[in-house]
């Protein structure tokens, strides 16, 4: 049979920048085998599949990396609404509209907002609350991405899995320079796995220029060695910062950059609410691009 497909670019307004998602507007009829062997012959970083809704929403969403389902991302959801937008599948926008995608993580609501003369943008509502695991060591973390103990700042927080839907170890850095150095170690990524942690790290910085946040996320036992644009580890930096913010109440933004030492350069636009001390509704958004369209043949 034949399927379908679209090649976009998320977290940019110009092609061959962001993150790359292959979707696959009407996925009916396709296995998880050939679901999985479908991401792999892309092989981008995560690919969409989208089948009529489950639970009475608009439509549901199964993302596929390389090796792997995950219950939920970031680029994948705001890439699939981009795509199924501009195809028109949820007719005529004018000014702006919700759609609500099934996930395994949950419900992920996402605002698609139509402007003349301006690229589609599309924001998430991260799936779940942020939730924190374990914390590893300065050494541990730094092994993992070939810098020094040194490199890791440990001053807010020390390196910790946060999740707002999937789990990352987040890291900060201590300037741009550590950043550019940092590179995926298979054998420090070996070593987090065996000690129950899953090795999707993801570093940052904060930055003083037109940039909040600087920030890299390696994956390597994925089959993702670096990513351009996590909107999921973003949405979990934000939320892991907003817990650590002094004000018990806020709301709180941050543009972040991202993929620019892969020449791919992103821009993520986050949002957190925080009531009470408690992190509440996490967001992130950005542009998208279309790049190309085709069939692709399933056996």
């Amino acid at each position: 049979m034949s399927y379908r497909y679209f090649m976009c670019d998320v977290f940019t307004d110009r092609r061959f920048g962001g993150n790359q998602l292959a979707v696959l507007p009407e996925a009916e009829g396709l296995s998880d085998q050939q679901m999985q062997q479908i991401a792999r012959e892309f092989n981008f970083s995560e690919s969409t599949f989208v089948l009529p809704a489950e639970q009475g929403h608009t439509r549901r969403v199964r993302i596929f990396t390389p090796t792997m389902e995950v219950p939920f991302a970031g680029h994948p959801n705001v890439g699939t609404a981009f795509v199924l937008a501009s195809a028109g599948a949820f007719g005529e926008i004018d000014g702006s509209i919700t759609v609500t995608f099934e996930e395994k993580a949950g419900l992920v609501p996402v605002t698609i907002r139509r402007e003349p003369g301006k690229p589609i943008w599309c924001e998430l509502e991260a799936p779940q609350s942020l939730s924190l695991g374990a914390v590893l060591s300065a050494e541990v973390v730094a092994a993992a991405v070939s810098l020094a103990p040194e490199d890791i700042v440990t001053s807010t927080h020390p390196p910790q899995v946060a999740s707002v839907g999937l789990p990352f170890v987040i890291a900060e850095v201590k300037d741009r320079a550590a950043l550019e150095r940092a590179r995926a170690n298979m054998a420090g990524a070996d070593a987090i796995l065996a000690a129950g942690v899953t090795p999707d790290i993801h570093l940052y910085i904060r930055s003083a220029d037109e940039f909040d946040l600087r920030a890299r996320m390696f994956a390597p036992l994925d089959g993702v060695p670096e990513d351009p644009a996590t909107g999921s580890a973003n949405c979990a930096l934000v939320g892991l910062l907003s817990h650590h913010e002094e004000r018990a109440d806020g709301s709180f933004r941050w543009r972040i950059a991202q993929g620019v030492e892969m020449k791919r350069p992103s821009v993520l636009e986050a949002r957190t609410e925080k009531r009470a001390g408690v992190v509440g509704a996490i967001y992130i958004g950005g542009a998208s691009v279309l790049v190309s369209e085709g069939h692709i043949q399933v056996d």
